[in-house]
């Protein structure tokens, strides 16, 4: 069943007024003709009030001084559209209160006049949720913020106790090592303890047996053709004292060393006087049949601690000496630069093993082939710390049965690093 224009007309009417929205109608000036009865009911005015009235009345103040030159471009092409677009817009009640709204625009012609009606909405909700939402955006971002910069704080803090942590094992991994290398010392003290009690006591033991030895059977040759037999056995007390003044002089050299109390004194002196003096001196300790040749080269002046090399040259001399058969040729021989003087002593005894050679300069260690042969371990240790006060430097040369060669690089000159 089709209804007819004057029905038509009765539900448009009752559309436009039960219309929830505001809907105003407006001419093409902008003065409002009709306004339905939601827009009574949110601004306040009756239809009479606002008949007449330009559209800008319902505005706030700020919009009402831009709203016509808006209307003027709206009017150059009209078309269906939303007002303000990407503007807040505000109306204004009766009572002057503000509130932001939306508007949607529609331009249609009756009877050839343009009309507009306006379908306005009441966002306060809205904008209360969005400003909401911007809220707690912001909050969210301080919070982002506020916890970016608490982790960074922790990030920071963990660096530091980490740092702490690194350093505090590192001390304590300093502290071990320490420890471990005191405990080492202590042992390897102890060592040398135990080695230097039991070499002791077998090195004195040797010439005091002698002493006692030679002393009580003195006694037994009272007669005077028995003098002979008697400067015999005195002979044998005065080598084993020498013996034992020796093994006292080396243990005080290493004292002494240990403890810092060996301080050089250098100063320039005749090297090949003192060599020759040398050779003089141990000339009561050779065995039967023993040369030694010296033989100099360059200059005899030389700049070093006399006292420390005396030392050096008669520890080498007498273990040549003693650990040289009877019959064998000693040589020494002197070069002396202008910086560095080499100095060679060598002999034609037991020689020294490859696998020796590598402990020759430890403290207490004897050959496994001079292991009858009367000694401390001590010498060449000593020769060696000498040497190393004076910045000089010493190297054994040597085969089993065929020799050893010691060669010493010592700077001589004053101005020689």
């Amino acid at each position: 069943m089709s209804m007819d224009e004057k029905q038509l007309a009765n539900i448009q009417h009752e559309l436009f007024k039960h219309a929830t929205e505001s809907v105003v109608v407006t001419d093409s000036k902008g003065f409002i003709l009709l306004i339905n009865p939601a827009t009574e009911k949110l601004f306040g005015y009756t239809t009479e009030e606002l008949k007449g009235k330009r559209v800008e009345y319902l505005m706030s103040g700020d919009i009402r001084q831009t709203h016509e030159r808006h209307r003027d471009n709206f009017n150059q092409n009209p078309h269906s559209r939303k007002m303000g677009i990407g503007l807040d817009l505000k109306a204004q009640r009766k009572d002057k209160t503000e509130f932001p709204v939306e508007v949607s625009l529609s331009p249609f012609e009756i009877d050839g006049e343009r009309l507009v009606i306006a379908f306005i909405v009441d966002i306060t909700t809205r904008k209360h949720a969005e400003q909401q939402l911007l809220l707690h955006k912001q909050m969210l971002e301080d919070l982002t913020k506020e916890l970016k910069a608490h982790n960074e704080k922790l990030e920071a803090k963990v660096i530091d106790r980490t740092k702490i942590l690194q350093e505090a094992l590192i001390e304590i991994e300093k502290s071990r090592k320490e420890m471990s290398e005191a405990l080492a010392k202590e042992k390897e003290l102890n060592e040398l303890k135990s080695r230097f009690l039991s070499m002791a006591s077998h090195e004195f033991r040797t010439p005091l047996t002698t002493i006692l030895s030679s002393a009580s059977l003195i006694t037994a040759y009272p007669e005077k053709e028995q003098q002979e037999k008697r400067i015999k056995h005195v002979e044998r007390i005065q080598s084993a004292v020498n013996n034992l003044n020796d093994i006292l002089s080396d243990f005080l050299s290493l004292s002494r060393i240990e403890e810092g109390k060996i301080n050089t004194d250098k100063k320039v002196f005749n090297v090949k006087t003192l060599i020759s003096e040398l050779i003089s001196d141990v000339i009561p300790i050779k065995k039967t049949g023993q040369i030694i040749h010296y033989a100099h080269k360059g200059q005899e002046e030389i700049y070093t601690d006399q006292k420390l090399l005396r030392n050096i040259i008669i520890n080498l001399l007498s273990n040549a000496i003693k650990f040289s058969d009877e019959d064998k040729l000693i040589s020494i021989v002197a070069d002396v630069g202008t910086k560095n003087m080499i100095l060679k002593i060598k002999d034609e005894g037991i020689g020294i093993s490859k696998e020796d050679q590598q402990h020759l300069f430890e403290r207490f260690f004897r050959g496994h082939n001079a292991t009858n042969i009367q000694g401390t371990g001590l010498g060449l240790n000593i020769v060696a710390r000498y040497l190393d006060l004076l910045d000089g430097h010493i190297e054994p040369k040597s085969e089993l049965n065929q020799g050893t060669e010691f060669v010493i690089t010592l700077p001589v000159a004053k101005n020689a690093n």
